[in-house]
């Protein structure tokens, strides 16, 4: 039976990361478990190390997330690499259909693959069902025409809502909460870009390298996993009851209160657009075209990070 490594990178997330090894113990008879605990303060690592002696624990600085993945590939043995959010949780027999599903001679042009995830409420994911962020299927998705579109494969690219979910199919990226990787792929791949994205981007750039490789990224809804999304970030109401609550995050050499770590994950998830751009797609381009981009963008960010700020003010969080 061919060797699954699943990677795992945690942030205080003890109690859900806890969870996620239980939900994983026995799901596969041939399973390495890798977590990568980026200085937490919960005690995650600790967690770990008592409970789940059967994992291989690597304790690093909180470098950011393509650097603590990189940290587990390393470590990881596995024939297939299945790179997982500590809020994810595979539904029984999805590591075993991904594996036969990649072992057919049939799918040797498929470089990875995700599953349909499902919400805490039951409704998809979409984030792991995406198109590539091109200037004009980003335009069109802030404008809202994929939603008053959603089967036109023009304005409704970025979540490809034109696709069937109950069907396998093509996509171009989805997210690290679930993918998987045959080795010999991320081998010709290579390591996750650490030295651009810190947090978010990391993923839309792995899957944008394997279709440059030559290799499909498939959706398969034959197999699921639900995700409790909003953990870190601890926004969703879905997922309030388990979102991080420790009072200090250790980041980039620096220790942030819960409030500003929030903050910062806003400015992050955007300065990831900007810098996903100019590493792809700025010589595809006109300038214009880019300071448009660039400028939108840098827009965007101010309202998420002062919207950020307000959540704070209104919740107490400094």
């Amino acid at each position: 039976m061919k060797k699954v490594s699943v990677l795992i990178a945690n942030n205080n997330t003890r109690d859900v990361l806890k969870l996620c090894l239980e939900n994983l113990k026995d799901s596969y008879e041939n399973l390495e478990v890798v977590v990568a605990d980026t200085d937490s303060s919960d005690g995650s690592a600790e967690m770990v190390g008592k409970e789940f002696s059967w994992v291989k624990l690597l304790k690093l600085p909180n470098n950011g997330l393509a650097f603590a993945l990189n940290k587990c590939f390393e470590a990881a043995t596995g024939d297939y690499y299945l790179y997982l959010g500590t809020d994810a949780f595979p539904k029984e027999g999805t590591i075993k259909g991904l594996v036969d599903y990649f072992e057919e001679l049939s799918h040797a042009d498929v470089g990875a693959a995700t599953v349909k995830l499902l919400l805490r409420g039951g409704a998809q994911d979409m984030d792991g069902h995406r198109g590539f962020p091109t200037p004009f299927v980003s335009m069109f998705h802030f404008l809202g025409l994929d939603k008053l579109f959603p089967k036109s494969k023009t304005f409704a690219r970025y979540f490809m809502t034109y696709e069937d979910p109950e069907k396998e199919h093509e996509i171009d990226t989805c997210i690290t909460h679930f993918l998987f990787v045959p080795a010999k792929v991320t081998r010709k791949v290579g390591r996750w870009d650490d030295k651009t994205f810190f947090l978010y981007g990391e993923d839309i750039d792995y899957c944008f390298r394997i279709k440059e490789a030559g290799f499909k990224i498939m959706y398969l809804p034959q197999f699921r996993a639900e995700h409790w999304k909003g953990v870190t970030i601890g926004i969703r109401k879905e997922s309030q009851d388990v979102a991080m609550r420790v009072p200090i995050v250790k980041f980039r050499d620096r220790e942030l209160t819960l409030g500003k770590f929030r903050v910062e994950l806003q400015r992050l998830s955007t300065d990831a657009m900007e810098l996903f751009y100019r590493k792809h797609y700025s010589n595809k381009y006109p300038l214009i075209v880019g300071l448009f981009v660039v400028a939108t963008i840098r827009i965007f960010k101010a309202y998420r990070v002062n919207k950020q700020r307000y959540i704070n003010w209104r919740k107490g969080l400094k």
